[in-house]
């Protein structure tokens, strides 16, 4: 019998636990749960950055991370051209035409748009900012494909006033004639590169599934689709091509996906959403999908990835609960370290401290002042406490925590209460809040003093803080807001809105990594989470329970809230651990 190391060169290794990472394919023997694994790859598609102007019809050139999308359909002919970064579109210069039903080619920086509905023959050169006229084509035409660079593009395919099986070859200012596919066809999709292009689809008088190969001038029969579909989405080259979505007859708007090898076609991942008429980019095993039709117009962007890691999505868990129920708290430090202190608990305001190490709280020192509407900052051995509000007296009054006890610091210029925090001990940042009404005040702290910084633009309270002294974030609060702003150590100025405008929500992490969740409209508790990556706020997944006037504690891929209230003051704990990716590691099985 053949050995594993006979055939790979290697013993199988023992592990007690699966490594932290390993090469796709390599094979080892788990200890610990007496079975053989590996790491397989997958391809599969995620969720991209949505498109400003949601269309159809559009045509798409570049890379997953340097996208360029073009022309379309809303309720009229688009000129709008967008640029992606890997995340997120933004605007670029417009077509000198208005058009649906066209072509595209070449990179983010030097594309190539062609065709389109009228039909035409119009070319364009993109330049990275703004679209010059080209040479126009022989043929004028809709509904076509295209490949290729911008000084050596490839359109073929189309309609006239039929389906049309003419190619035509741009070097750059001149279209000439290449060979003509074999099948005369609409609504198909390219890729590859002028002398070695690839046909995908389309429709007849009913979709196809042929697929054509071209050498430089002259197309020959490739595999088929498994799925005839037309209005489909295609990307890659010749030999690792990718096809997507699309019309099929007995199904409608498709999700599936198709790989092709030079030779034939294959399963891939499929699409988040089922759609037709969209466009593509990049290439087999790093993809774009954007724009096209579901029952109406849409915006979605996709990735495609090919890899041995897997997504595991962003999850909050439950953490073990406070000693003492209470809302209007507040905290600081880290999941693993955090601090919880002052508040009310339904009664009386509280001085109570506690402590978390990752599991459980344990009682710390108390308060030297018992308050609630409070703000904090710091570290569970160095935190820092200051404002809220006694009964109906508010507070200017500091306390550092060392870890096991409080001790005065320096008052507060302006005392206030429902104010926000941010920074550790010996740089704090103190701003918005409510004194007889609303304030913008800011105010830094060096470790002894207070002095004033400047004032936010929306004097608020309720809001929710994060960052540090010199990097400030301030975001959401009362009146119901879902403004942003960020602080520089001297001036806060405006950033992207919360999706969910609330108050009394918390946050946790940095300005440019920052995390917001749970909070109250006027009339609901949220459970809603959003992260912000320094320029906008996307939806995560959402707490077990829904709560305001909680506090929180950590970073954006690993935080911590605790307490708040919903009808009555809560004692619970979640933590949360951000999206990250693993290996795809599977054990292996005979049968």
């Amino acid at each position: 019998m053949t050995t594993y190391k006979e055939i790979f060169g290697k013993y199988v290794k023992n592990y007690s636990s699966d490594p932290s990472s390993d090469a796709e394919g390599q094979i080892w023997y788990n200890t610990t749960s007496g079975t053989f694994k590996s790491v397989l790859a997958t391809a599969a598609w995620s969720a991209g950055g949505n498109l400003g102007t949601a269309r159809k019809d559009l045509a798409g050139a570049g890379i997953q991370t340097a996208g360029l999308a073009f022309g379309g359909y809303t309720t009229a002919n688009s000129n709008a051209t967008e640029e992606y970064n890997g995340s997120s579109w933004s605007a670029g210069g417009n077509l000198g035409t208005a058009r649906n039903g066209l072509a595209g080619a070449g990179t983010q920086t030097v594309g190539l748009a062609f065709g389109g509905n009228g039909p035409s023959n119009a070319t364009e050169e993109y330049d990275g900012s703004a679209w010059t006229g080209g040479g126009n084509m022989s043929t004028a035409r809709q509904y076509l494909a295209g490949c290729g660079l911008q000084t050596a593009g490839l359109a073929f395919g189309g309609l006239t006033t039929t389906a049309v099986n003419s190619t035509e070859e741009y070097d750059g200012s001149t279209w000439t004639g290449g060979g003509n596919l074999g099948t005369a066809r609409r609504n198909l999709a390219g890729a590859g590169i002028q002398t070695a292009g690839l046909a995908i689809g389309g429709e007849i008088t009913a979709p196809v599934n042929n697929t054509e190969e071209y050498d430089g001038s002259t197309w020959t029969a490739g595999g088929n689709l498994a799925t005839a579909r037309t209005i489909l989405g295609g990307l890659g080259t010749q030999t690792a091509g990718l096809g997507f979505g699309g019309y099929v007859a007995t199904l409608g708007a498709s999700n599936a996906t198709e790989e092709y090898n030079g030779s034939s076609w294959s399963t891939g991942g499929n699409l988040g959403t089922a759609r037709l008429r969209l466009a593509g980019a990049g290439t087999q095993t790093v993809g774009l999908a954007f724009g096209g039709e579901t029952t109406a117009v849409t915006a979605a962007t996709e990735e495609y990835n090919f890899s041995s890691l897997i997504s595991v999505p962003a999850a909050w868990a439950s953490g073990g609960n406070m000693g003492t129920a209470r809302r209007y708290l507040a905290g600081a430090g880290t999941q693993t370290a955090g601090l919880a202190f002052g508040g009310f608990n339904g009664t009386a305001n509280s001085n109570a401290t506690e402590e978390y190490n990752g599991s459980a709280w344990t009682a710390g020192g108390n308060l030297g002042t018992a308050r609630e509407g409070l703000a904090g900052c710091g570290l569970q051995t160095a935190g820092l406490a200051f404002g809220g509000l006694v009964a109906t007296t508010v507070q200017s009054a500091t306390e550092e925590y060392d870890g096991s006890a409080w001790t005065g610091g320096g008052n507060m210029g302006t005392g206030r209460f429902a104010l926000a925090g941010a920074g550790i001990q010996t740089a704090g940042l103190g701003f918005g809040g409510y004194t007889t009404a609303n304030v913008a005040n800011t105010e830094e702290y060096d470790g002894s003093a207070w002095t004033a910084g400047g004032n936010l633009g929306t004097a608020r309270r309720t809001l929710g803080g994060a960052g540090t002294q010199t990097a400030g974030l301030a975001f959401g609060g009362t009146p119901n807001t879902a403004a942003t702003e960020e602080y520089d150590g001297s001036a806060w100025t405006a950033g992207g809105s919360l999706n969910d405008a609330r108050s009394r929500l918390a946050g946790a992490g940095i300005q440019t990594a920052a995390l917001a969740f749970g909070g109250r409209s006027t009339t609901v508790n949220f459970s809603a989470t959003e992260e912000y990556n320094g320029t906008s706020w996307t939806n995560s997944t959402s707490m077990a329970t829904a709560r305001r006037y909680l506090a929180g504690a950590g970073t954006q891929t690993l935080a911590l809230a605790f307490g708040g209230s919903t009808t009555v003051e809560l004692a619970n704990t979640e933590e949360y651990t951000g999206a990250f990716l693993t290996d795809n590691v599977k054990t292996i099985t005979t049968s």
